[in-house]
């Protein structure tokens, strides 16, 4: 149920635009529900080979020799490749959408050179004329494995005697560190304020440890590309991604070739939540399209997706807490460590930095590791980071309020972050909308209304992500019937078509449906950063307003031709050219675009930005939760998600994004987790045992769209997509004490665990 709050000055009303804040449906809808969008797996050129990947079935192996031989000679076989036919990759660090990785790295993770570091880790890739004959190649290559002993979590690995996953990295940190080999790639630290003398000013201090399991996006499509290396030297990819520029950035850099050289088509895609910026297969089919000189399709497997591609890190975490009776936190003292897999770069900064956002917290000290394990290296899952450290952060919290006898929301407001605020990590906070989001849950009557009945309890929980910004390019056409053509390069996950059109229709005074939006390769429109971090709506949005204002600018000059005039004596508004000398000339804008042909030529507007004002998101979520005291079932029973979203471009599309958010974070709490056997191997590797969230484990979403506008945007506009997920597990943790009396600190909150936690003390 999506609901709006009209408590004044918190949910403005949509009256205010003409097209931003309405509900128009959405431009591709159409093409989607009939079956006509092209997505990753559906492009098949003639005479297209097929790719398939062998996989190591160890988690932590040296590869002693592989031979193909075998492989090779098999009817049907047209190429076989392994790392050797890799170019030497450099020590460089490539962004990938919301993470970085050394292209070494990165290059080691699509084909295994010495070590196999991961269950599932690839080592050669086959191309043959079917499928079949691809399975039957991978069983002839023989690899020669030496197996050591793996590392699956993150105290293991950093123990004294742990296996090194890498001889060559030590601990990257502020001082040098000590030069020991380590499996702590990096470790950071924040400090702010005069940690000792904020305990010592604390009447109560509670500290606590919290592990989180590891948890795939759970996208619905699997990765799948195609890739022609083309007689000429260039290379076309069709690809399912949420960034095409960071794939053609990323094969430059693994095939050592100039960016010019490849040209990236995004398909349709269905879902990424940040776990489709990653190379996987795309280099190994290019090299074995210039091989055979045909293009090469590979589509993983639902078994391939769990084993080896990127899911979010397990955590474990040390949150200690000490604030005043009166309810005024003193200070703060955490140690956060994530499982970046087997390469660098878990998202361990950005949890970091989210941990303490939401509040003011005048004294504390941040520590976070980023340390490798054997399994697949991580990858940003929707507000990467933030979901591991606000579990911790956020059930302390609760415990602080119970100790002091404080209404959970009460303490929070007193805490809140605000404008002027510095966070632990630096930044100061812009205009932001924590306080707006906590009175509106607090005036919920969902905060209001008593949980009632035995065996149930209500949480509460905060969450922010910082959203982001970042380069965009946008160019509108106009055409003579007065409608325009919108390119633009971000792939579209959530509706972000929509979201885009939208704002360069409420430029142009136009329906939203007058403007025809167009997702492009990467020859076609500059260069845009991909579709993650709360950014696509915001900055390629952004960059569509002023491609549109750039239309508005060259119509007046062709009109200011028309009329012997200037441009600046010419106004523009509701899609209504005047003239301000002379009342009486006025012209549409749809009646001027059908004279362009005539009077000049074709008008485009194009626009490239690289915005920094995103302006940070906030979140309050309420649950009311029941506990089977016989079984430990945890059923959802009611939830609120209340969120500062800036300005709402399209309502409908906020509030998906919203409860979308808030069921993957109820997946985190109470089902979700990567099972691994000892020796490394992913047991649980489909859907069937890897359980998400479905319609029966879900109450109705409410949802209230809370607004105060981001000033760093012309409509107000801040990211939406990423906060969602970050409340929920803390906020089921809290209700499930309050409905049973004990506090889980491992997640996923499964009902074995539940049992135990009732069992160790009958309710």
């Amino acid at each position: 149920m999506a609901t709006s709050l009209t408590k004044s000055n918190v949910v403005l009303s949509n009256t205010e635009y003409k097209v931003v804040g309405t509900r128009p449906i959405r431009h591709d809808g159409t093409d989607k529900v009939t079956g006509l969008a092209k997505y990753g797996a559906d492009l098949n050129p003639a005479g297209a080979l097929v790719c398939k990947l062998l996989r190591s079935p160890h988690a932590h192996a040296r590869i002693k020799s592989i031979d193909t031989s075998k492989a090779e000679a098999l009817a049907g076989v047209r190429a076989v490749v392994t790392a050797d036919d890799l170019p030497l990759a450099e020590d460089k660090i490539e962004e990938i959408g919301e993470t970085a990785i050394n292209v070494r790295f990165l290059s080691d993770n699509i084909l295994a050179s010495t070590k196999a570091l991961y269950y599932g880790h690839a080592v050669a890739a086959v191309a043959a004329i079917d499928q079949h004959i691809a399975e039957d190649a991978l069983k002839l290559i023989d690899v020669e494995y030496e197996v050591l002993k793996p590392v699956l979590n993150v105290l293991d690995a950093t123990g004294e005697d742990a296996p090194l996953l890498h001889e060559d990295i030590v601990t990257e940190e502020f001082g040098g560190g000590n030069g020991k080999p380590s499996n702590v790639a990096s470790r950071l630290r924040f400090e702010k304020g005069d940690v000792d003398a904020g305990f010592a000013a604390a009447d109560v201090i509670i500290e606590r440890e919290f592990d989180t399991a590891t948890v795939h996006q759970g996208y619905i499509e699997p990765h799948a590309a195609v890739v022609h290396w083309n007689a000429d030297g260039h290379i076309n990819v069709w690809t399912c991604t949420q960034g095409a520029f960071p794939v053609r950035d990323q094969m430059a850099s693994v095939l050592d070739l100039p960016v010019s050289d490849i040209t990236v088509v995004p398909s349709e895609i269905g879902g990424g939540f940040g776990g489709k910026f990653p190379l996987y297969g795309e280099p190994s089919a290019a090299l074995m399209s210039r091989m055979t000189g045909r293009p090469v399709k590979y589509v993983m497997s639902r078994a391939e997706v769990l084993e080896a591609t990127g899911p979010t890190p397990a955590s474990h975490s040390r949150v200690k807490i000490g604030a005043t009776r009166d309810g005024k936190i003193t200070a703060v003292d955490a140690w956060f460590a994530f499982e970046a897999g087997a390469y660098p770069g878990s998202p361990i900064g950005a949890g970091a930095q989210c941990a303490f956002a939401s509040y003011d917290i005048p004294n504390g000290v941040l520590v976070g590791d980023d340390v490798l394990v054997n399994k697949p290296k991580s990858s940003a899952y929707r507000a990467p980071g933030a979901t591991q450290t606000g579990f911790a952060v956020e059930c302390v919290l609760d415990e602080i309020c119970e100790e002091i006898g404080m209404d959970p929301i009460e303490f929070r407001l007193k805490n809140s972050a605000k404008q002027g605020t510095r966070r632990l990590d630096g930044p100061v906070s812009p205009r932001i909308g924590a306080i707006e989001t906590l009175e509106a849950a607090q005036a919920h009557d969902h905060n209001r209304t008593p949980v009632g009945g035995p065996n149930r309890g209500r949480g509460v929980a905060m969450g922010f992500w910082f959203n982001g910004g970042g380069p965009s390019c946008c160019t509108i056409s106009v055409n003579d019937d007065g409608t325009v053509t919108l390119i633009e390069g971000s792939a579209d996950i959530g509706g972000t078509r929509a979201a885009i059109a939208m704002q360069a229709a409420e430029v142009l005074g136009i329906d939203a449906h007058d403007v025809s939006p167009k997702v492009v390769d990467t020859d076609s429109i500059g260069y845009t950063g991909g579709t993650g971090g709360s950014r696509t709506a915001y900055a390629t949005g952004l960059a569509a307003y002023e491609a549109a204002q750039d239309v508005v600018r060259r119509m007046k000059e062709r009109l200011a031709l028309i009329w012997e005039t200037t441009p600046e004596d010419i106004e523009f508004s509701d899609a209504m050219f005047s003239s301000a000398s002379n009342p009486e000339l006025t012209m549409s804008f749809k009646e001027l675009s059908g004279k362009l042909s005539t009077t000049g030529g074709p008008i485009t507007g194009s626009a490239n930005v690289e915005p920094t004002g995103a302006g940070p998101g906030f979140a309050v979520h309420i649950a009311d939760v029941e506990v089977d005291p016989e079984t430990g079932k945890v059923e959802i029973l009611r939830y609120t998600a209340l969120q500062d979203v800036g300005k709402a471009v399209h309502p409908s599309y906020v509030e998906g994004q919203m409860q979308g958010g808030v069921v993957q974070g109820i997946g985190w709490a109470i089902n979700e987790e990567y099972f691994y056997n000892e020796e490394g191997r992913l047991m649980n590797f489909s859907l069937l045992d890897y359980r998400m969230p479905t319609a029966l484990d879900t109450p109705m979403i409410d949802t209230v769209i809370v607004e105060v506008a981001n000033p760093g945007h012309p409509y107000g506009v801040r990211g939406v997509g990423e906060v969602p997920i970050v409340p929920p597990p803390a906020a089921i943790s809290n209700a499930i004490y309050n409905a049973c009396g004990r506090r889980l600190r491992t997640l996923p909150m499964n009902p074995g665990r539940v049992m135990s936690a009732v069992l160790s003390d009958p309710m």
